[in-house]
C-alpha cells in the first residue's frame, strides 16, 4: 500500500535523462521523477518544463527530486514539500551526469536559457 495518494514506491524510474528532452534533442537544469509512474522529466527552470507538463497532462500529483542529495517530494496540488518514502531505486541521476545535461547538449549561453 502507498504512503500517499500520487506515489507508487514499486515503480523505478524511467531512465537517467529527462524522457522529452532525450526525445527531441533538449537539455535539462535538475530532473524531477513523478513519484507515480516513474516519469522523469525537466525541472521549471529548465527549457522544456516537462515535469510539471507530465503532472498537467497525466494527473500525477507529485514529484520528487531526482538529484543527488536530494529527498524532497513537492505535491502539485497543494504546492507543498513534503518528505515521504523511499521509492524504487535509483534515487537520482548518475553521479557523473552534470548538471545541466547532458553536457553534450548544453548550448554556450545555456543560463540565458533558464525560466
Amino acid at each position: 500500500m502507498n504512503a500517499k495518494p500520487g506515489i507508487d514506491v514499486s515503480i523505478p524510474p524511467s531512465g537517467p535523462g529527462c524522457v522529452e528532452c532525450e526525445s527531441n534533442g533538449g537539455w535539462w537544469l535538475h530532473l524531477r521523477r513523478c513519484a507515480q509512474c516513474g516519469h522523469i522529466g525537466c525541472c521549471d527552470n529548465s527549457p522544456g518544463q516537462h515535469a510539471t507538463a507530465h503532472a498537467q497532462t497525466s494527473g500525477h500529483p507529485v514529484i520528487r527530486s531526482f538529484e543527488p542529495g536530494e529527498d524532497w517530494f513537492f505535491n502539485y496540488p497543494n504546492s507543498e514539500f513534503f518528505t515521504g518514502p523511499e521509492l524504487e531505486p535509483p534515487a537520482h541521476h548518475p553521479l557523473d551526469q552534470g548538471v545541466p545535461g547532458p553536457a553534450s547538449r548544453v548550448p554556450a549561453g545555456w543560463q540565458q536559457q533558464l525560466h
